[in-house]
């Protein structure tokens, strides 16, 4: 059994017209919240071998507090996955080492929401995140699914968890 954490970075700043998207840092706010997400990856035992990140400076910020915790095997950061919509991420996925039994992959809206909405078998015990809603800054949701990542197919991966920060603190989007 594989196990997929996609996880959209924490909140982030957009007061300074001067800097690139790729560039924007998290807000006060965001770095709260990534510390949260922390604490709950820990407290829920989450030990992923491969985290596929963004290259973007919220989704490097967002996995500080994470990566102290739980120390992966391997990280692997990517500018193909920056805003990459969900036949990429997907496309990606699919390309994992099959000795990584559970990656967390962070990125970014709308291809993450996507993704979620896209690989949750209609059967799962949780509920996805809504389809004309969004899927937060700083939202988990947890995926399993049976066979090798090559063959990893929407609509096929059990949906386990769905958190985001309002479950956590109260705060969010």
């Amino acid at each position: 059994m594989n196990t997929l954490y996609l996880l959209r970075h924490a909140k982030s700043s957009s007061t300074d017209a001067k800097l690139a998207d790729h560039d924007r840092p998290l807000t006060k706010r965001g770095r709260r919240t990534a510390e949260t997400i922390a604490q709950h990856l820990a407290h829920t035992h989450v030990a992923p071998d491969l985290v596929l990140s963004s290259t973007s400076m919220r989704t490097h910020e967002t996995l500080d507090p994470i990566l102290a915790r739980l120390k992966p095997r391997r990280v692997v950061f990517d500018r193909d996955l920056y805003l990459a919509p969900v036949g990429a991420l997907l496309e990606r996925l699919r390309a994992v080492d099959e000795a990584d039994a559970s990656v967390l992959l962070v990125g970014h809206n709308p291809g993450l929401h996507e993704l979620a909405l896209a690989l949750a078998d209609p059967d799962s015990p949780v509920a996805p995140p809504p389809l004309s809603g969004k899927f937060p800054t700083g939202a988990l949701a947890s995926f399993r699914f049976a066979g090798p990542w090559r063959r990893l197919k929407l609509g096929t991966a059990t949906l386990v968890a769905y958190t985001t920060p309002r479950d956590l603190t109260g705060e969010g989007d």
